[in-house]
């Protein structure tokens, strides 16, 4: 096995080489058993350079204009002064494993500035769509020197849930047309959200996108939720960008002075151990050659019918109690 130089990758990292933090990302995204103790090493050279960001997370269904959005957003953020990462989650197919990874070229202004980094990420198979060693990547991007990190997620399932846990403000993005579809919206991603924007909200559109504003306003006061604004904005046009910037900046200004900030990151830390426990058992158990043979077992017996999917489950687990 070739021998991997961590010292050189922590260097390049710190010094801000972005061909150097994409492969680090590269290794701690490895599934091979022979990287993760380098990938460990790694993360304990960095952890005391990151924490130093503004993370947020973007979530909306697909056509709602995410990355014009992004990168509207990154541009201006830059011309204030910053160092901008995309971290962009792609829906990994379930049935060949593969992710279109189109983010470069939907951000094409934004990818050719130096003060911008973006990595697309398949999900692979991750609960809610975002990639199992997301927050790592936050960590070494931030040691890289950038402080406004982005997580755009697929906005499908879990995802939304999933990326609030790991962000200080999540947006929700929305097209002109939302007002007609409140009830495909769930509950739990409006009270996670800190803002909903309403993309697209040019031209035709928008007086439907006024209309929405207020059915989400509406929505929002039955929830409680009267502190999240419903802002319009048109990315294409670059209009309602300062605004919505204005209201991140103020959120986490206040959440700071009130200890707010940090109690959130101390959870979300925990959090993330927990998580990463999980996978862990997990692993081992789907990498467990006797639960590998009781499941292939036990898949055959349910296909003739001869024992329930529950009693199966408790027989696949007794297996792995017996033989861990």
């Amino acid at each position: 096995m070739m021998s991997i130089d961590v010292d050189y990758l922590t260097q390049g990292i710190l010094k801000g080489n972005t061909r150097i933090l994409a492969k680090a990302i590269t290794l701690i995204e490895s599934k091979k058993v022979e990287h993760k103790q380098y990938a460990k090493q790694l993360l304990e050279n960095i952890i005391s350079h990151s924490g130093r960001s503004i993370r947020i997370g973007i979530s909306g269904v697909p056509g709602v204009g995410k990355s014009t959005f992004i990168e509207a957003l990154g541009t201006y953020l830059i011309g204030r002064g910053h160092r901008v990462a995309v971290l962009a989650v792609d829906p990994s197919s379930c049935i060949t494993g593969g992710s279109i990874l189109g983010d470069k070229t939907r951000m094409e202004k934004l990818s050719r500035s130096g003060s911008a980094f973006i990595r697309p990420s398949p999900s692979a198979g991750s609960l809610g769509g975002v990639a199992r060693k997301t927050r790592e990547t936050i960590f070494l991007c931030e040691a890289a020197g950038y402080d406004i990190i982005i997580v755009e997620t697929v906005g499908v399932g879990q995802s939304e849930i999933a990326v609030s846990s790991m962000v200080d403000f999540f947006l929700l993005m929305q097209l002109p047309n939302a007002g007609d579809e409140l009830q495909g919206i769930k509950r739990g991603i409006m009270e996670i959200s800190d803002a909903v924007a309403i993309n697209k909200a040019d031209g035709e559109n928008l007086q439907a996108a006024k209309l929405a504003q207020k059915q989400l306003e509406n929505t929002l006061h039955i929830l409680n939720k009267d502190s999240v604004p419903v802002l319009l904005i048109s990315a294409r046009e670059n209009k309602g960008i300062d605004k919505f910037w204005n209201i991140v900046e103020k959120q986490i200004k206040n959440s700071k002075d009130t200890s707010k900030f940090s109690s959130k990151r101390k959870k979300q830390a925990k959090d993330w151990m927990w998580n990463s426990v999980m996978d862990g058992l997990k692993d081992m158990f789907l990498n467990n050659k006797d639960v590998i043979k009781a499941a292939g077992k036990m898949e055959k017996s349910i296909e003739n019918q001869t024992t329930t999917p529950s009693l199966a489950a408790e027989y696949i687990l007794d297996v792995f109690k017996k033989n861990r």
